[in-house]
């Protein structure tokens, strides 16, 4: 089966066909960054992570570019509530994004521009809208530029709507509108604004809209025409109605497939920036293990929706670890080896828009065939289903055994001195059992409980772990 993808242009399965064969081009929406991400951002992150290792795993060289939106009204708001430039603000949030990818082991974007950096194309851009007759600068001296959406019969396509049922759009007021539902390509600067959040243009000074900076930016860096274009399912509109409607009428054929994730909700809504705190990817990590983390945000079929909850948070981390046990079991026998191959089955379900759910039962059952060869000590045979897991979970960005989440140098050493501590408690517990001496056997149990170290009895002998270790 070929690669194929949900399109949401066109609300059906449809193959990716490449603009260039062996090629696969990739924009998505980065954040806003007005606050650090929180675990719905990141979703978004881990969804377009693992579909880009799946197209590398196909034989595909895949250039992913995702924006950093770093000049924005809530970043200037943001900047006045805190007494600091608000360009601080932004870089201080686009380093939490970065360490946010690290900690759950996305692969960085090809590419991350920022929305400042490409001023002098989103000029080109609403002069050639301007001289096309599809936008137009404000009548009333403000600096403003606007799209005219009724310039546009295609517009509301992707998100299957008419103009007439459209509310207003909010990004700017309706003075100097043809239209209400015109969006702002470009804001002029006004009063109390700094000047440093500011740029010359042929209509005055001002800053980029929303919407036409990402448009800008993914025909710089992948051309006017590129496979997918992806983000939130939040984004569709009008965020993404937008982008599309500017870049084809200034001639752009854009994007080829439209991917949407869904959202990640809190008690039945979507996750926002308000929900505090403790769902930020910086907070969650400190009780949870960034692995299993990750996990639970790849597990879900991308589109559908996750309804977040403590309860099936720790359920996934518990999923998860049972296959990380065979994992680290197999490979204390077999040594871990070099990755394999995928089995047929697992890629037929990732092939078929990235269906993860039934990639992992596959994974499941691969797993179940190894757990029955696991008494019998090393084998051929499960050193070839350690091989094919530990390539599935490569896949998902989740192989224990990498060295993303194996990490060496200083743990490493570590990890040696404290297996050489534990393992001579093991012994005493090991020798206070054999002598029935079940008393000292507990207590010494019990010290390791306390101290964090969790022992699993194996017919192999016993094996410890570290609550919440990577």
């Amino acid at each position: 089966m070929a690669f194929q993808l949900y399109d949401t242009a066109s609300r059906q399965i449809q193959p990716l066909v490449p603009v260039q064969p062996g090629r696969v081009s990739i924009y998505h929406c980065g954040l806003t960054v007005q606050g650090p991400p929180h675990i719905g951002h990141i979703r978004k992150e881990v969804v377009f992570d693992v579909l880009r290792r799946w197209l590398e795993r196909s034989g595909f060289t895949v250039t992913i570019v995702a924006n950093v939106t770093d000049i924005d009204d809530k970043i200037l708001v943001k900047g006045v509530e805190q007494g600091r430039p608000w360009f601080a603000v932004a870089y201080e949030n686009e380093r939490a994004l970065h360490a946010a990818y690290e900690v759950l082991g996305c692969i960085p974007p090809t590419y991350e521009p920022r929305a400042t950096g490409v001023v002098p194309e989103m000029i080109e851009m609403m002069q050639t809208l301007i001289e096309r007759g599809h936008a137009y600068a404000a009548e009333d001296g403000s600096g403003d530029v606007y799209f005219d959406v009724r310039s546009w019969p295609s517009y509301g396509e992707l998100s299957n709507q008419r103009i007439d049922d459209m509310q207003a759009a909010e990004d700017a007021p309706p003075e100097g509108k043809r239209d209400a539902r015109d969006f702002a390509l470009w804001k002029g600067h006004k009063a109390g604004d700094p000047e440093s959040a500011s740029w010359p243009t042929p209509w005055g000074r001002g800053r980029p809209g929303w919407h036409l900076e990402c448009s800008a930016m993914a025909s710089k860096f992948l051309g006017e025409e590129f496979d997918i274009h992806g983000g939130g399912l939040d984004l569709r509109f009008p965020h993404h109605e937008n982008e599309l409607a500017q870049s084809r009428a200034a001639g752009q054929q854009f994007a080829r497939l439209w991917m949407h994730n869904a959202m990640l909700n809190l008690a039945g809504s979507k996750m926002s920036k308000s929900v505090g705190n403790t769902l930020l990817v910086s907070e969650v990590v400190k009780r949870v293990r960034p692995i299993d983390l990750r996990y639970y945000l790849a597990a879900s079929h991308y589109r559908s929706i996750v309804e977040f909850s403590e309860e099936s948070l720790a359920e996934a981390a518990t999923a998860f670890q049972r296959i990380e046990g065979f994992v680290r079991r197999a490979a204390e026998l077999s040594g871990p080896g070099d990755l394999g191959e995928v089995s047929a089955a697992f890629a037929e379900a990732m092939d078929d828009d990235l269906s993860v759910p039934a990639a992992l039962a596959t994974l499941q059952a691969t797993i179940g065939e190894g757990n029955k060869l696991l008494g019998d000590g090393d084998s051929e045979a499960l050193r070839g289903v350690l091989a094919s897991v530990r390539s599935m979970l490569d896949v998902l960005g989740l192989d224990p055994l990498s060295p993303t989440w194996d990490r060496g140098g200083d743990d490493a050493a570590y990890a040696q001195v404290i297996d050489s501590l534990v393992g001579g408690l093991l012994e005493q517990r090991q020798e206070a059992r054999a002598t029935k001496d079940f008393a000292t056997a507990d207590r010494v149990r019990d010290q390791l409980t306390a101290a964090g170290i969790e022992i699993e009895d194996t017919p192999q002998g016993a094996r410890w772990s570290v609550k919440g270790d990577n």
